[in-house]
């Protein structure tokens, strides 16, 4: 198996022993970003803003890849708290459309912020 890694200026440094984002077999797949701002490293207030930084956070690494939100199969959300959905779903809805990717979204113990997304991105033939 061949797995490439990718890693994006526009992004967050990684934190730990993980790449931004690997491709393997036809898909590419991201680790769970925060909404640290990639400069700065803060995090803004607002669940709104947070997932609107995360976003950021991640467009930059499908850009990296040559990818787009369009082509983004599966997105795995924690929050906080189960009682941010709203807010987030309200932020999130804008940069996906239909058909949209499947999504799982759970409660999470997260560390300083509310919003942490990963995804899967399949990448088209000639990419």
């Amino acid at each position: 198996m061949t797995r490439n890694a990718v890693t994006a200026a526009g992004a967050p440094p990684p934190g730990g022993p993980y790449s931004h984002g690997v491709e393997a077999h036809g898909f590419f797949y991201t680790a769970g970003f925060s909404p640290h701002h990639p400069e700065t490293g803060e995090v803004a207030a607002t669940v709104t803003a947070q997932t609107q930084q995360v976003m950021a956070n991640l467009e930059a690494v499908l850009r990296a890849r040559g990818l787009t939100f369009d082509d983004v199969v599966k997105t795995t959300v924690h929050l906080s708290s189960l009682e941010h959905f709203a807010e987030f779903n309200e932020a999130y809805q804008a940069y996906f459309t239909p058909p949209y990717p499947v999504r799982t979204t759970v409660g999470s113990e997260l560390m300083g912020f509310d919003v942490e997304i990963d995804l899967v991105a399949a990448i088209p033939e000639g990419k």
